[in-house]
């Protein structure tokens, strides 16, 4: 059966528009690369679809900036005139922006301060102020932190120091562990183990406060107890 000529309008169907578009494309992809090598033709060819959707072909061993170079020098179009007026464009507004940040940035130091107008030095003035606010409030938040965490730390050492004590007296009346009479600088000797380290708590007599004249008489306590850990 001979195959039926189609209408050539737009296909009102959404799916069979697409399922067209595909086909077509394909098939025209294909005469392209035909012609590439039956020919030694170099073809480029820019397909969107109604979604936006880029599809492209280009010949072997070209760029597509080649094939429009070329056809710029054989059509006598300069087809990049448009392209390069407008980043000529967005450049000149860079570097404007970027005269005024400098500008902005020196009058900030004191400088370029001649060109400003009352009412620009007075605006100048309070954005100044109100930055200077800014930082002085970030620095006290920021110190405010460190103190915090300071105090937190200082807590927690006094914390571990009262536990500690508290443990050595325990221990202390504890008769599984050995009390020791020196009779040096210090009254006795407190031997104990401590998770497989031998620890030892020595007591100073309260008599010996001679030999630090900057520190006052005071009846022995836990914080007169010195701890020393020695590793077996």
């Amino acid at each position: 059966m001979a195959r039926g000529k189609i209408q050539i309008k737009r296909i009102e169907n959404q799916t069979n528009r697409q399922v067209t578009y595909s086909k077509r494309r394909n098939g025209l992809f294909k005469k392209a690369h035909e012609l590439t090598v039956l020919c030694d033709a170099r073809v480029s060819i820019i397909m969107f679809s109604s979604s936006n959707k880029l599809h492209e072909y280009i010949s072997p061993n070209t760029t597509t900036k080649e094939i429009v170079d070329l056809y710029q020098t054989v059509s006598d179009v300069d087809v990049w005139s448009t392209q390069y007026e407008r980043m000529q464009e967005t450049k000149r507004k860079l570097l404007e922006t970027n005269r005024n940040l400098r500008t902005q940035i020196k009058q900030r130091l004191g400088e370029c301060l001649d060109e400003l107008d009352v009412e620009e030095l007075r605006r100048l003035e309070d954005e100044m102020e109100n930055t200077f606010k800014l930082v002085r409030e970030r620095k006290i938040k920021s110190l405010g932190n460190q103190i915090e965490t300071t105090k937190k730390k200082n807590k927690s050492q006094q914390d571990i120091q009262k536990n500690l004590i508290h443990e050595l007296e325990l221990r202390a009346e504890d008769p599984h562990y050995g009390l020791v009479d020196n009779g040096g600088d210090y009254d006795s000797v407190l031997g104990y183990q401590i998770e497989g380290s031998r620890a030892y708590a020595l007591r100073f007599h309260q008599n010996h406060h001679h030999h630090y004249p900057n520190h006052a008489l005071h009846a022995p306590s836990a914080s007169d107890i010195i701890t020393f850990h020695l590793l077996e």
